[in-house]
């Protein structure tokens, strides 16, 4: 019997996020966004009020079983290692302005591709913003631009994010009273629980295993001319456009109200034509992403296996999430809020500021 190498694990994980995300979205989830880390943090910061937008507040099973399946499967293969420590005021503010990013162009790296391949063409400018954000933090890398190095931690600090985890899993099935629930909206868009439950803790264990990540697939090539992960991107892409286009066929047919694949700029789902806004926030993206070594759905399976700087950037993420939503950062259908375009320009200044700072400490290092 063949061994099952890691490039086939990588295609394998591609294979399943394409095809649950957009399975998630024939099932409830909104369209285009059967898996969004932006959008479903913000609404699992409206669920712990947060904010409150009520049409945007759930807590989202998926998140939970991203973080679970990780930590599930770094435990039994014995892979959780608990490390932190590296420069962790300038992770959360980078996880803080990845979702600004991300709620500038309305979803994260995920949702880009399931656009895309859904056939909606304003995401194009933002696989160029994502593609220079990340070839631009990849030119710093090799100029020695990287936060400082991570050190060893007592085992207790791994388990602070998957007991999280496990405590929303409680709030999702029991409802307390302190968390919002929304009945309209985006809020009301979703898959049964357990199902989403379990699409997440699929996906969170085949990451884990095969380092999947959007941004890191595209930085190791950059870097490294390294195509594993990038394959599983390609793979992502390629099995959320195979269902798209059979449920476009069926949707012809009249078998279903799903119209599936559906190619043009215009009236696309959880888009808005601003093609400038779109690229550069993604450049913020990609280039934050890079930093942080690792997209925002890469955070969650990091912190899931005893990263705790992954962590501390998921606990960014999530008060972006918030901020984005009370302070109208994110985009409309008619395109991104003037305050999102400040903050845009804002995290970018800060992510230039950051390498560039530390490219200094490199050479000063290098000169004593």
């Amino acid at each position: 019997m063949a061994r099952f190498k890691f490039p086939d694990l990588a295609v394998t994980t591609g294979i399943v996020l394409g095809a649950g995300a957009v399975i998630l979205s024939l099932l409830g989830n909104p369209v285009n966004s059967g898996i969004c880390i932006s959008c479903f943090l913000e609404n699992l910061a409206g669920s712990l009020q947060m904010h409150n937008v009520a049409r945007m507040s759930y807590i989202r099973p998926e998140l939970i079983g991203f973080l679970l399946g990780s930590f599930l499967m770094a435990k039994k293969m014995r892979r959780f290692r608990v490390t932190g420590g590296s420069s962790p005021v300038i992770r959360f503010l980078l996880g803080f302005f990845m979702i600004v990013g991300c709620g500038v162009f309305i979803g994260c790296p995920i949702k880009m591709i399931l656009r895309l391949a859904a056939g909606d063409l304003t995401a194009v400018a933002a696989v160029l913003g994502l593609m220079f954000g990340i070839w631009l933090g990849s030119r710093y890398i090799r100029a020695g631009s990287v936060l400082d190095r991570d050190k060893e931690l007592p085992q207790i600090n791994g388990y602070i994010l998957p007991g999280i985890g496990l405590l929303l899993l409680i709030f999702a099935l029991l409802q307390p009273s302190f968390i919002q629930q929304g009945a309209t909206g985006p809020a009301a868009q979703h898959a049964p629980m357990l199902l989403s439950l379990a699409v997440g803790l699929l996906i969170g264990a085949l990451s884990q295993r095969s380092g999947l990540c959007i941004t890191g697939g595209l930085r190791n090539f950059f870097l490294f001319k390294e195509k594993t992960l990038l394959m599983g991107i390609i793979a992502a892409f390629g099995s959320a456009m195979m269902i798209s286009l059979f449920v476009a066929l069926l949707h012809k047919f009249g078998a279903t109200e799903q119209t599936g694949f559906s190619l043009g700029f215009s009236e696309q789902p959880g888009s808005h034509p601003s093609n400038f806004w779109s690229f550069l926030a993604m450049v913020l993206v990609g280039l934050a992403a890079v930093i942080v070594d690792g997209c925002p759905f890469r955070q969650l399976v990091k912190a899931g296996q005893g990263d705790v700087d992954a962590g501390l950037t998921c606990f960014g993420m999530l008060t972006g999430a918030a901020f984005v939503v009370s302070w109208q950062l994110r985009s409309t259908s008619a395109g991104p809020e003037f305050n999102g375009k400040i903050a845009t320009l804002a995290g970018l200044i800060f992510c230039l500021t950051v390498v560039l700072a530390y490219r200094r400490k490199v050479r000063r290092s290098s000169e004593d």
